[in-house]
């Protein structure tokens, strides 16, 4: 690539940004004068890339709004940074919508790498293990997400059609606080004004959405992730389980997941509020943490926690046989 047709390359990269340049500006960034600038604009104009000039004192350049850019020039950070992006999304399930299209841009970017990075890249995908499962996502509805997501840019209401679990299919009126992606799923959380409370929902249940009347502002400090996860945590189980954990919040906090349960500072310890399918295995992770506990309720959890206590007493007694 010749010198000059490398700084005109160089033009369109610097206009990719966006906004508007000087020709000033330009030049400084390029190493040429603004005469230069100006003949490298219109290499760029006989290219058809629509490079809008601003006369003036101050005049510049800019790329014509809502242009399809060629390729962009990568850097080798950029394109690592890329695949490896492109990678992760797959695997977790984010780019559930996009599973072609991100294939496709892989398969493009991989192509027009050069050669030494394409191989050491190749080496990379080829031998990197991940600690988390491949997940298969759920996709949503792009539409869905893309006009929640301005909803809750803007703070404006909008209305859901929803199908929950059981087939039941209703119109919500909702106050999008934030979106959340979740072991391969989106969900938004807000104030469901049908129910005067904050829920929260999965994207892929909802139909459609529509501009309603009414603004908002979401309460300070709310987290949505931490809103999202304590909703999991809490959802479609068949024991409620309430238990005086004998530690501080701090620690409570730090070895609990918010999808265990809720936690709520009381005399003496925390109280923890969950939600279990089976009770020996609340009964393990409750021996597992190592701390005192009460036992509010159920009772059946009181039975789970003896059973294991007499599980782990015969297998430490000199007599238990090996197996």
């Amino acid at each position: 690539m010749t010198r000059p047709t490398a700084r005109v390359l160089a033009l369109l990269e610097l206009l990719q940004v966006g906004g508007q340049s000087t020709v000033g500006e330009l030049a400084k960034r390029l190493g040429v004068d603004e005469r230069t600038v100006r003949r490298y604009a219109e290499h760029l104009a006989d290219l058809d890339i629509p490079v809008q000039a601003r006369r003036g004192r101050y005049g510049g350049y800019q790329l014509a709004r809502g242009y399809k850019l060629p390729p962009l020039m990568l850097t080798d950070d950029e394109a690592v940074a890329v695949v490896l992006g492109l990678t992760v999304g797959r695997r977790s399930g984010l780019l559930a919508n996009e599973v072609a299209a991100a294939d496709s841009a892989l398969a493009k970017l991989q192509r027009v790498l050069p050669s030494a990075l394409a191989k050491r890249l190749a080496s990379l995908l080829s031998t990197v293990e991940f600690t988390t499962p491949s997940r298969a996502g759920v996709p949503p509805g792009v539409p869905v997400l893309l006009e929640l997501a301005e909803a809750a840019q803007h703070r404006r209401t909008v209305t859901i059609d929803y199908t929950a679990w059981d087939g039941r299919v209703s119109q919500r009126a909702l106050d999008t606080y934030g979106l959340v992606f979740h072991s391969g799923r989106w969900y938004v959380t807000g104030h469901d004004h049908s129910r005067g409370e904050v829920r929260t929902f999965r994207l892929d249940r909802i139909a459609q959405t529509w501009p309603a009347d009414g603004t908002y502002e979401v309460p300070p400090g709310f987290d949505s992730a931490a809103q999202v996860l304590a909703g999991i945590g809490s959802a479609g189980w068949k024991h409620e389980v309430v238990v005086q954990l004998h530690t501080t919040l701090a620690e409570a906090r730090r070895r609990l997941p918010l999808t265990v349960g809720a936690l709520t500072p009381v005399s003496g310890g925390v109280r923890l509020t969950a939600r279990a399918d089976r009770l020996d295995g609340m009964a393990q992770l409750l021996a597992g943490l190592g701390w005192a506990f009460t036992i509010e309720k159920p009772d059946a959890l009181r039975i789970e926690v003896a059973a294991l206590a007499d599980r782990l007493r015969a297998a430490a007694s000199p007599t238990a046989q090996m197996l």
